[in-house]
């Protein structure tokens, strides 16, 4: 588990087949999970300049790509007694976004993120979610799209002073929210001696 707040922003220094390596100043061990753009990846090798990252192939299909030369945010699993500065995440990624409006403010920028229609019954105003794994507070819920502030200090320490529009990033909604939605709308389709008695008094 993890909650989203970024200490350090690593270096990919090679991306190949399923294996990430970046130079980082974290020192996981050998099979520790670390957030990397907030995707949970187990850590496969250690080297004295960073790490390497196992991924799957589920893992690639579903996250934006990784690129050589890029930086991204890692951020290493919580240890029980942890404070909790952002909120709860699994580091398992939901979907992608689309930036498709950035405004600047007096204090803060405001981020206006597309997302799938998919993954809109799992977000609300004043609600949390990750970006890129990053802890986030939802301002406020548009059509297909949310809008995000981002105060001086994170622009400071994470990516996002540098995304632009149409950039993509990796969302995880609230794990709250999904498994009330799933709790909500989970129907039973399994026939019961209830159902065929019913289906033989019709007959």
């Amino acid at each position: 588990m993890f909650n989203g707040l970024i200490r350090e922003c690593g270096f990919i220094k090679n991306y190949s087949n399923n294996e990430l390596r970046l130079i980082s100043k974290l020192k996981p061990n050998i099979g520790d999970s670390v957030a990397t753009n907030g995707a949970c990846l187990s850590v496969i090798k250690t080297h004295n300049d960073g790490f390497s990252l196992n991924l799957s192939s589920e893992t690639q299909k579903i996250i934006k790509p990784f690129k050589v030369g890029e930086k991204v945010h890692t951020e290493l699993a919580m240890q029980v007694g942890d404070r909790i500065d952002g909120h709860i995440l699994s580091g398992h990624i939901d979907g992608l976004g689309k930036i498709i409006k950035i405004n600047n403010l007096a204090s803060g920028i405001d981020f206006y993120i597309s997302l799938d229609e998919k993954l809109m019954p799992f977000v609300c105003n004043k609600g949390s979610i990750a970006i890129d794994g990053v802890s986030l507070t939802i301002n406020e819920v548009l059509n297909n799209s949310i809008r995000l502030t981002i105060i001086d200090i994170t622009l400071k320490d994470t990516l996002f002073n540098s995304y632009k529009i149409n950039d993509l990033v990796n969302v995880e909604t609230d794990i709250l929210a999904r498994y009330v939605h799933r709790m909500l709308n989970y129907k039973n389709n399994s026939l019961t001696w209830d159902d065929i008695d019913r289906i033989s008094a019709i007959y």
